[in-house]
């Protein structure tokens, strides 16, 4: 009986179990649940709208501007100006040239910063009537993306202050009857000069440079290769029609217009540009890039040198007065650090410095005229010499040379002149150079007293009453007593 009462219980525990749920109770939770759910939307509705009456995030793409001659500044300009880019996520970075050139160091810093680039850089001569000669050709075949405006050319690219001799990688003509013998055998060919050889050298590697660029964009290798040896250049319909450049615009928003949703490589991988939206905006040089572009002018290099010179040899000669041997040093300084950065000749440098030692012992030593006049021509050679290339913007010109050497050479006269001037006059001492010496009263005094004479205080005696601040003469001497009167009195 225990038993069959057990499973009856077990049986109604189950079949309550099993039954169920009110249908009611259902109902009122799903609608309940679908209420919540739509004043979520409706709650959610307005912020979506507002975000889809939003404008899409413009891309940035920052504009560089690389005018003038290349040299340090520029170098550091660019590479700053990639680095800030790549900071900002910029989608592009425009370099826009107008050059004739520059040096070697600073392009191929350039270049390699460009293809170190995460951010795809396009090369634009712009505007009408630039250039992107020598150095501007390379930086253009680098860049991601080559363009120019109509009116602007490119090409000439041939290393300069190479050497002497006709233009690079050409061979010299040679005559009909050159080469041959009487019986028409060809005579032996002389070795090549030192120069020329240094000349090829220079080429051959400028070229290979080059095409390797090209190469790598592929871009027109062969005309590239012309450019260096043969210097030709090109306007931008013939550059585009060469495969040289990839676009012709009339500014940079036709630029971006022309090259949106192409592919380009970068060091990080294909990129598709997306510049529909794009706002391009100036990155200007910061202080830095400026303080490197006015010390880095040869012209400016130049003075600072000359300045750091003159300062410290007058520190040494008048020591103790401070301020022209603080400003001589930082400006010796800072020459250094411009120097270093160009391509100096250290014969030119060393003739400025020993015609500026001649100059200076021309002050000391009786040499009447010899030193300081040779001082003044080792200074003028030395400073034709020293800036060792012939890039254009990076010579020192005769206008900044005369101004210096005419300085010097007065200096030198004035010196020579006292120097002269002060052998002719009888040598005077002791007594003699104290009669007529003009002096200072220092106190009110009526027989004896004390007045500042020769840059000294004497013990003096006068025959009239004499007031602090009145000029005397000396009229004689008694011992170490001197003997003055008015100096209005003869």
């Amino acid at each position: 009986m225990k038993v069959r009462s057990r499973d009856r219980q077990a049986w109604s525990s189950e079949h309550s179990r099993s039954r169920p749920e009110n249908p009611s109770r259902h109902t009122l939770v799903i609608l309940g649940s679908t209420i919540v759910g739509l004043m979520r939307l409706l709650l959610l509705l307005p912020l979506c709208l507002m975000l889809l009456a939003l404008p899409a995030r413009a891309v940035p793409v920052h504009v560089l501007t690389l005018e003038g001659a290349i040299g340090p500044a520029s170098a550091d300009y660019v590479t700053r100006g990639l680095d800030k880019a790549a900071e900002a996520g910029a989608g592009l970075v425009v370099l826009q040239l107008d050059t004739p050139g520059g040096l070697d160091t600073s392009m191929r810093t350039i270049i390699k910063a460009i293809l170190a680039s995460p951010v795809p850089v396009a090369s634009y001569v712009h505007p009408s009537g630039a250039r992107a000669a020598s150095a501007g050709t390379y930086i253009l075949y680098a860049s991601h993306i080559a363009a120019m405006t109509p009116g602007t050319n490119l090409g000439a690219a041939t290393p300069v202050a190479i050497g002497i001799g006709g233009p690079a990688g050409q061979e010299p003509e040679k005559k009909p009857d050159e080469g041959s013998a009487s019986k028409g055998d060809a005579a032996p060919e002389k070795p090549a000069p030192a120069g020329d050889a240094m000349t090829r050298k220079q080429v051959h590697d400028a070229a290979a440079y080059i095409r390797s660029l090209a190469e790598l964009r592929g871009r027109n290798a062969d005309w590239a290769e012309r450019a260096v040896r043969e210097a030709v250049s090109l306007s931008a319909s013939e550059a585009l029609q060469l495969k040289v450049i990839d676009v012709i615009a009339d500014d940079i928003e036709d630029l971006l217009g022309q090259i949106d949703g192409r592919r380009v490589k970068t060091l990080t991988g294909e990129v598709t540009l997306a510049l529909k939206d794009a706002t391009p905006s100036r990155v200007e040089p910061d202080w830095r890039s400026r303080l490197l572009a006015v010390i880095g002018d040869p012209s400016v290099a130049y003075i600072l040198m000359l300045i750091g010179i003159y300062g410290i040899i007058y520190e040494f000669a008048n020591p103790g007065f401070g301020l022209p041997g603080v400003v001589g040093a930082i400006s010796l300084l800072l020459a250094m650090f411009a120097l270093q950065m160009l391509p100096i000749n250290y014969a030119g440098l060393a003739l400025i410095v020993l015609g500026l030692a001649f100059m200076v012992a021309e002050a000391f030593v009786p040499s009447f005229g010899i030193l300081g006049l040779g001082g003044v021509a080792a200074f003028v050679i030395g400073s034709v010499m020293l800036i060792d290339t012939d890039l254009p913007g990076y010579g020192i010109s005769w206008g900044l040379i005369l101004p210096f050497a005419l300085a010097s050479a007065l200096f030198l006269f004035f010196v020579v002149s006292m120097a002269l001037r002060a052998r002719r006059r009888p040598v005077a001492t002791g007594r003699e150079e104290m009669l007529g010496a003009l002096g200072e009263v220092l106190e009110d005094f009526e027989h004896t007293g004390w007045a500042h004479i020769h840059g000294e205080t004497w013990q003096v005696k006068s025959r009239v009453p004499l007031n602090r601040g009145t000029r005397v003469r000396v009229t004689g001497m008694d011992g170490l007593v001197l003997e003055v009167a008015p100096a209005e009195e003869k």
